[in-house]
């Protein structure tokens, strides 16, 4: 069976991988004129780590990561501190597998080195898709530039502007969420010693919060600050920003907070749009995984795991009816359609409890996260996170 795959981002490169571990004729087309993922930093918790793991590629990914001992939420103005959930060594007590800190390029580059040393060559540049066409047993991927790709299978990876899924099912209604984000990433050494800490660290308050932690092996931080304003509303990762606006958004925030804005180089700045998940993703040999048909806001930390997570259970399900490449696409979706719809709805709630009024003083603050984010309610948003399974969850029909 060949199968192709629309977009060499993170989801689309570990499904080539997952696939050609276990035998598939796998093609990859990227519309990029070269491999390289945009963005910044990744939380890996272990329902992905363990997935890279289980295709070989554990150390390799392990090495280029930084090891956080947990994570921590600080009030916006004081600074004042709440133990979030401890990782390190208790992670991989309680899940098995480390949860890790990374820079998307270098999560990127363990993927293609693997799959270019497995699969050589499998992965086709300056490949932009046009539209599709399927007909009998057959998908075709054509490309702007005239050429065009034949396999069995088609799977959309191309990311929240899928071009696979738009010829699918029409072009989607983005809605704003009211919120924009700015991202940066700091060189350590340029910061204060606490702040180099290996842990991660949610500031919150009301209208904004912001997300920092080490991503390098601790050699950068990444920064990620959201706002509520209305007055940008442009969905691009490559739009530039200043360090006065982006210090703006946040003025009188901790001393801590500013610091780190000075020191990023560059910030960007993109809007949040909002996109409800789609009730199904395949249409006949042709389905659709991770942003392309689950797209969600970053409050979870769970956007490129649930994209790893797809990758395995595709590749499980196409092995399992490799006879049967309709029912396999059909059992993928059944398997994955409830817990991501599931991450999308908490991934915005999550978005309401980082900027809650009652965060404004401290006073309020402290009554507000004791019920909030005491031990039972943290672990039930997020152990069924951690706890999942991609390479054994159930497959077949019960």
């Amino acid at each position: 069976m060949r199968i192709l795959i629309a977009g060499a981002g993170i989801g689309g490169l570990m499904t080539a991988l997952a696939l050609a571990q276990k035998g598939f004729d796998v093609a990859v087309f990227e519309q990029a004129a070269q491999l390289g993922e945009v963005g910044a930093g990744v939380q890996m918790s272990a329902n992905g780590s363990r997935l890279f793991y289980e295709l070989g590629i554990g150390d390799e990914l392990s090495a280029v990561a930084c090891h956080p001992t947990g994570k921590e939420i600080r009030l916006w103005s004081t600074g004042q501190t709440w133990q979030l959930f401890d990782l390190g060594a208790e992670s991989i007590v309680r899940y098995g597998y480390p949860y890790l800190m990374l820079h998307r390029a270098d999560m990127h580059r363990v993927l293609v080195d693997a799959l270019n040393t497995l699969r050589p060559g499998c992965v086709h540049l300056n490949h932009k898709v046009k539209n599709i066409q399927q007909e009998g047993h057959t998908v075709t991927l054509h490309f702007e530039h005239g050429a065009s790709a034949v396999g069995d299978v088609l799977i959309g990876a191309d990311g929240v502007h899928s071009v696979v899924r738009r010829c699918l099912f029409g072009a989607d209604q983005p809605v704003f969420t009211g919120c924009m984000a700015w991202r940066g990433l700091i060189p350590a050494e340029q910061l204060s010693a606490h702040l180099q800490r290996p842990v991660g660290i949610n500031w919150v308050g009301p209208g904004r919060h912001v997300v920092h932690y080490p991503v390098r092996r601790g050699e950068l931080v990444n920064f990620v600050g959201i706002v509520e304003r209305d007055d940008w509303q442009e969905e691009s990762w490559n739009q530039r920003g200043t360090q006065a606006e982006c210090a703006q958004d946040f003025a009188g925030w901790h001393s801590d907070v500013q610091e780190m804005i000075a020191h990023i180089e560059t910030p960007y700045k993109w809007a949040l749009m909002g996109r409800p998940p789609l009730p199904t993703w395949q249409q006949g040999r042709i389905s659709l995984l991770g942003d392309a048909c689950h797209p969600t806001l970053p409050f979870l930390a769970q956007g490129a795991m649930m994209a790893l997570e797809d990758a395995i259970v595709l590749a499980r399900c196409l092995e399992r009816y490799a006879d049967q490449p309709e029912t396999a696409l059909a059992r993928y979706e059944a398997v994955r359609l409830e817990r991501t719809s599931n991450i999308v709805v908490g991934s915005t709630e999550n978005a309401k409890r980082f900027h809650n009024p009652l965060l404004r003083d401290a006073v309020g603050a402290q009554t507000y996260v004791s019920t909030e984010w005491t031990t039972e309610k943290i672990n039930a948003r997020y152990t069924w996170l951690f706890e999942y399974n991609a390479a054994t969850v159930a497959i077949d029909p019960m």
